[in-house]
């Protein structure tokens, strides 16, 4: 009786065995595993078949013939080899797959789930934050993720601002954080609607790094909870050396920090400024009345045009910025 929107909310990639690679997809509700695979030969020369295909008549085969490989216009294939469904009630926010390689976390606004990625039809509930009487309840799930190198601790974030660090031996129900000490000390980078921040995982009080992504709006932020903007979820991403972080924003601006001299950059990705070979010009806002020269004024800002994804490759200085309905790719002028 309830219908399901059409729309993919994260895709995983999980480690590559052999010559195809996987992933894990999740709408609101499903979870799926996906074999991605691509063909640039094709074998002809059969004995037991034509070339179309049909069968061929056994007592017309007098010879043993050997198959061919032939070139042929390279061909991929995306085929759904495992469903996971029917374990969350509420919409599906992320997927985040094990350093184990054979488990991963989905979270939903109330709980979280394990799976093993060989058993479709049964998790375990690992957090469970829904209160017996709906009408007391304070905090949603906003994210899960796994720990890069342990198996057995994970994060999970909530809209009060919170980051839980837990630790699945500690417990069957990770309700509350745990004290992880020997948990591999790591940067852990977190956003939030304003800003993006860097955590030691050995210190909780506050964060080491704090970058702020568009201050100007704090004077606009009433008119953005009343136009639902405030709800909207900017992801965050380093590149492959852990020096630079990137976040998206508002009017198609995205916004890159250097960790290491404190410079930030303001982009803009949109057909107009983004021509091959084009060099990005950096752009500014004004949040006074008068403006210079090519700054945009904090009132122009189209609301509507925001970049919610980016993606850094792990190891060029190549992104990928989800503007709408546009992918831009970008590279690094030296290159």
């Amino acid at each position: 009786s309830l219908e399901i929107e059409e729309k993919i909310n994260k895709i995983r990639w999980l480690p590559q065995q052999n010559a195809a690679h996987s992933l894990l997809s999740t709408n609101d509700k499903t979870i799926k595993l996906w074999k991605i695979s691509q063909r640039d030969k094709r074998a002809e020369g059969y004995n037991l078949k034509d070339e179309d295909g049909r069968l061929r008549d056994p007592f017309r085969i007098t010879s043993l013939r050997v198959p061919v490989l032939l070139p042929m216009d390279r061909m991929v294939e995306a085929s759904p080899r495992r469903i996971f469904a029917n374990a969350h009630t509420y919409h599906i926010n992320s997927i985040s797959v094990n350093s184990d390689h054979e488990t991963y976390l989905s979270a939903d606004d109330l709980r979280v789930n394990l799976w093993h990625l060989e058993i479709t039809d049964r998790s375990f509930n690992i957090v469970d934050i829904k209160p017996a009487n709906m009408e007391e309840l304070t905090e949603v799930i906003t994210a899960a993720e796994c720990h890069p190198h342990q198996c057995n601790v994970f994060v999970y974030s909530s809209s009060k601002g919170t980051i839980r660090l837990c630790d699945m031996r500690a417990a069957a129900l990770c309700d509350r954080q745990s004290k992880c000490k020997s948990v591999i000390s790591l940067g852990l980078m977190t956003r939030d609607y304003l800003s993006v921040k860097v955590w030691d995982l050995n210190m909780e009080n506050r964060p080491v790094e704090t970058y702020q992504v568009h201050e100007y709006l704090r004077s606009k932020l009433c008119s953005l909870y009343e136009n639902d903007c405030i709800f909207d979820k900017f992801e965050c991403c380093w590149n492959g050396a852990d020096s630079a972080i990137m976040t998206g924003s508002y009017n198609n601006f995205f916004r890159m920090f250097d960790r290491n001299t404190r410079r930030d950059i303001t982009l803009e990705a949109s057909r107009e400024n983004s021509k091959p070979r084009a060099i990005l010009k950096a752009r500014k806002v004004s949040t006074g009345g008068k403006r210079k020269k090519d700054e945009i004024s904090v009132d122009s800002l189209d609301f509507n045009k925001k970049i919610l994804h980016t993606a850094w490759h792990p190891k060029e200085n190549v992104i990928a910025v989800a503007a709408t309905n546009n992918l831009y790719i970008f590279q690094d002028k030296i290159n």
